[in-house]
């Protein structure tokens, strides 16, 4: 997670930092549903690396936004879901469906 003196000191830069980019927003529209396995978030993300999806889900798990939840089972069980914090973005992710929606709607 990061410090508050590693923060930008505008709010909307913050949340770009922190879920900006392709992957991380499409991560968290998954998690909205339900938790995730890796290899099934791997098949849903068309074109994401196994690298990048690691990346992606280890910082918003720093950030405070994604827990990893570890199974004592063999083979290991592994899933992602959203903490509090995270859920908390279900507003900002709702209102970019809706704009989304509006948008493509305009070409019709």
């Amino acid at each position: 997670m990061l410090s508050k003196e590693e923060l930008p000191a505008c709010p909307v830069a913050t949340t770009v930092q922190l879920i900006g980019s392709k992957w991380k927003l499409l991560i968290l529209r998954n998690l909205l549903g339900r938790p995730w396995r890796f290899n099934e978030l791997k098949k849903s993300l068309e074109g994401i690396s196994q690298k990048v999806l690691t990346d992606s889900l280890r910082a918003l798990e720093e950030d405070g936004i994604v827990i990893r939840t570890v199974y004592p089972e063999v083979p290991p069980h592994v899933e992602y879901s959203l903490t509090e914090l995270g859920e908390s973005m279900r507003p900002i992710l709702k209102a970019m469906e809706e704009w989304g929606l509006a948008y493509q709607k305009s070409f019709k």
